[in-house]
């Protein structure tokens, strides 16, 4: 098994039997290779977690630039968050833990897009986020506003996304974002994906 991928599937059944999180370097050495643990403690990367339960899935969590201090910390807290947050599912329980599946995507840095050309739903993932804007009021003063920005991704290769359109598409209503009417900034990122 993929040391990723045990890391999540370890973090996962710690933390729903036992309810504590795995402290890395002190749980972690005997689970896994000096090698392997050396490289999960030096790696930092944006991840996503998907938990799937007899082919369908489960829970989902992620981000798409790196927020803790390396990939291992990283890992543990999302595959624990897609068992525990992702608000689509209820908690997993004990009794579906020898049922389940992970998948571990590490994720690229972003980089803009500046046409939709540049997209290849196969290839990239998709990143769509609203931005700062401006606009003239009554007066015809014009004023810098900002907006809470939001955020709608999409991992690449998914089942049935075959277009950029689609893509972008799927990725604006993931965010709540009207593309139309909302300054959307596009950025793509290649994965690593490890099942």
């Amino acid at each position: 098994m993929n040391s990723y991928i045990l890391l999540a599937k370890l973090a996962v059944e710690n933390y729903v039997k036992e309810g504590k999180k795995i402290e890395t370097e002190t749980d972690l050495a005997e689970q896994f290779s000096r090698s392997e643990l050396a490289e999960m403690l030096k790696k930092r990367a944006g991840v996503f977690v998907t938990i799937e339960m007899d082919g369908e899935l489960r829970g989902c969590i992620g981000t798409y630039l790196p927020t803790r201090i390396n990939i291992a910390e990283e890992i543990i807290r999302n595959a624990i968050a897609a068992a525990t947050e992702d608000s689509r599912f209820g908690t997993i329980k004990a009794e579906e833990l020898s049922h389940l599946s992970y998948t571990v995507y590490v994720l690229g840095e972003p980089e803009p897009v500046e046409d939709i050309k540049e997209l290849n739903p196969k290839k990239f993932g998709i990143i769509v986020k609203t931005g700062p804007f401006t606009f003239t009021n009554q007066e015809n003063v014009t004023v810098d506003g900002t907006v809470p920005y939001k955020t709608g991704l999409l991992l690449p290769d998914l089942e049935g996304i075959n277009t950029a359109e689609q893509q972008l598409a799927i990725a604006c209503k993931k965010g709540d974002i009207n593309s139309e009417k909302e300054k959307i900034f596009i950025y793509r990122f290649t994965v690593e994906k490890y099942q």
